[in-house]
């Protein structure tokens, strides 16, 4: 288990939370009331800045309800929180976009999205001739 600091940058947040013991991903709440027009994109606010861990990223993924209930979705398919976004006016905001012709309302305090802190290495390039058999680019192993 790791600690992270969170920051309220509104009162009106809910914190993130794991809803069962097995879940692998804590619920993000959309802090207030948006509309989401048709064919278009909203960033919802969580009213809260997370301080994610040095060597660590934070991925928000959307959770299945969010298409299944509201037919939005994550406009970015995976967001990537840093470590250095943490500061005084950094907020973690949700992107969703709406693939719909009709407006989309989400009421303040829904769970639309889900989030994990994974360890992140960093990467040491080495350039290198290719090794090994090739396998017919890309779709090859579908034939």
């Amino acid at each position: 288990m790791i600690t992270v600091r969170i920051t309220k940058r509104d009162p009106r947040a809910a914190l993130p939370e794991y809803k069962t013991a097995g879940a692998a991903a804590f619920d993000l709440a959309v802090l207030e009331d948006a509309t989401v027009p048709p064919h278009g994109q909203a960033l919802l606010r969580t009213g809260l800045a997370i301080g994610v861990p040095e060597d660590h990223v934070f991925h928000v993924y959307a959770r299945s309800s969010l298409f299944q209930k509201y037919g939005l979705v994550l406009a970015n398919g995976v967001g990537v929180i840093d470590p250095d976004y943490c500061g005084p006016d950094d907020e973690v905001l949700i992107s969703v976009w709406n693939p719909g012709a009709e407006a989309v309302a989400i009421p303040g305090g829904t769970r639309v999205a889900q989030g994990i802190i994974f360890p992140r290495p960093r990467v040491r390039w080495v350039v290198a001739d290719a090794t090994g058999p090739g396998r017919g680019g890309f779709g090859s192993t579908g034939h």
